[in-house]
């Protein structure tokens, strides 16, 4: 039986996600003054590698950060509910921009926007 990061695409396919994804990031007035410049690359990686560790793909992210803590690690920013939907905004771009079947896309949407919402920690 194959993962969902297997029936995608693998690797490929989440590198073309996260690299649609910052391109938006990267244009966004809201999430691009989250990311310092010289860590865009780094936080595209570390996104990459998470995804791809939680749809069934190499456990890479954890190898080299530990367990994910995802609320722990974005305490440190204001997220609220604008740069939760800025953030959404972004990442449906993305998606819509990537070939997949239907049943993955809503797969993948459903946890994207309960990741989204769990990481708000501001009113």
């Amino acid at each position: 039986m194959k993962t969902f990061y297997e029936e995608v695409g693998g690797e490929a396919f989440f590198a073309d996600l996260i690299s649609q994804f910052y391109a938006h990031v990267a244009m966004d007035p809201i999430l691009r003054p989250m990311y310092p410049e010289k860590d865009m690359k780094g936080a595209a990686e570390r996104l990459q590698t998470f995804l791809e560790q939680y749809w069934g793909g190499p456990t890479t992210y954890s190898d080299n950060r530990g367990h994910p803590r995802l609320r722990m690690r974005h305490a440190g920013f204001h997220i609220d509910s604008t740069a939760r939907d800025a953030w959404i905004k972004c990442m449906k771009s993305a998606v819509d921009g990537v070939e997949m079947s239907e049943i993955h896309r809503v797969q993948l949407w459903s946890y994207l926007e309960m990741a989204a919402d769990s990481m708000v920690n501001q009113l």
